[in-house]
């Protein structure tokens, strides 16, 4: 079983050397004169510390059983030790062994999540108000940063369509960013109520569309100014009246790939440029990856871009107070306080089944 397992972590040993030598770089006070650069290691380094630690848990429970085994033949006392230090070790195994599961290279990640109205007109808006206010608070209580990008809102208070990064304060430990929490929110979210304007008081049913966007830094996607097509028009609120009387909103076209971002919510033109600039880097950064990796695609399936009631991943039923997500047959009776914020024991049933697919396929 020892060797078994030596040779089975045997790619630690690669790790081992490279958390090592970022430990090195890290330590040299010239590294951090390019902050870029030492974010970037920095985060390396934090992704691979559970790895490192997980190894030397397992390493250490290893070397406690040997020794018992060794020194139960000569005092067979020791013997009654073994199976609890067996036991233990391969706990450390199996730990260990989901540490070393594939990760998403995007998991270090922040986001910027879109959330756009669809099916349902003025109440599928408002419910993409209730998703943002969810989200912002959910972000809230992760300690992460919220940043509205840019929005459409509608004639009674919700929004058409929203963009809004997330991003955490400093380095997060793995597992704990904003990507690797909410990569699976992204497709189709179908909520069922009453809506304020219905007199009849009938159940209504609307959705509103979510799409998580890792986001992209400059170093990541290298854009060339001459392929895109930047247009200005004035800004327009609800009703489609002028939100002001100069051309500041922006329209950015990427010729090669046709991929379009607008942006109206600043005043000044160069700040709407630069965000629509941010999303662009994301989604670019999105395509280059599925046109890379087809494992990339395939998961990035699941978030449906095109809002149809019919291609939902989760329904938001508020006459019974329920969640429901049809992914993973996740159900909770707590409505309100998901909506308030609290994402995580849905968010968790996600991430379980992801995990539980990749030990399947590893084992295969």
């Amino acid at each position: 079983m020892a060797a078994d397992n030596a040779d089975r972590f045997a790619s630690v040993n690669d790790l081992l050397a490279e958390y090592a030598q970022l430990e090195k770089d890290l330590a040299d006070p010239s590294i951090h004169g390019d902050q870029g650069k030492a974010r970037q290691l920095g985060k390396r380094y934090a992704s691979l510390g559970p790895v490192i630690g997980g190894y030397r848990a397992w390493r250490s429970a290893e070397d406690d059983l040997e020794a018992a085994m060794e020194l139960a033949e000569v005092d067979p006392d020791f013997a009654s030790e073994i199976p609890h230090l067996e036991k233990s070790r391969d706990e450390a195994a199996e730990k260990l062994e989901e540490l070393l599961l594939p990760r998403d290279p995007n998991d270090d990640r922040d986001v910027i999540l879109e959330i756009k109205a669809g099916a349902g007109g003025d109440e599928s808006a408002l419910f993409a108000g209730d998703l943002l206010r969810m989200y912002m608070r959910y972000a809230e209580k992760q300690g992460w940063k919220t940043e509205i990008i840019d929005m459409t809102e509608s004639d009674l208070g919700g929004y058409k369509d929203i963009s809004m990064a997330v991003k955490s304060k400093g380095i997060a430990e793995p597992g704990k960013t904003p990507y690797s929490r909410l990569k699976f929110e992204g497709g189709v979210h179908r909520v069922q109520r009453v809506p304020e304007t219905e007199s009849q008081g009938r159940i209504h049913t609307s959705a509103a569309g979510v799409l998580v966007l890792p986001e992209a830094e400059e170093v990541d996607v290298e854009i060339n100014m001459n392929d895109l097509r930047i247009d200005v028009f004035r800004s327009s609120g609800p009703g489609g009246q002028s939100v002001n009387t100069t051309d500041s909103a922006v329209r950015i076209t990427h010729v090669p790939t046709g991929i379009v971002v607008s942006c109206q919510n600043e005043k000044s033109q160069l700040q709407n440029k630069e965000s629509a600039l941010r999303i662009l880097r994301a989604r670019m950064l999105v395509a280059a990856q599925e046109a890379q990796d087809a494992i990339a695609a395939a998961e990035r399936k699941s978030q449906v871009r095109t809002v149809d009631r019919s291609e939902r991943i989760r329904t938001y039923n508020y006459p019974e107070n329920r969640l429901s997500d049809h992914r993973v047959n996740f159900k909770s009776n707590n409505l309100d306080a998901v909506l308030n914020g609290e994402l995580d024991p849905v968010i968790d049933s996600l991430l379980d089944a992801d995990k539980a697919a990749k030990l399947s396929s590893t084992e295969h």
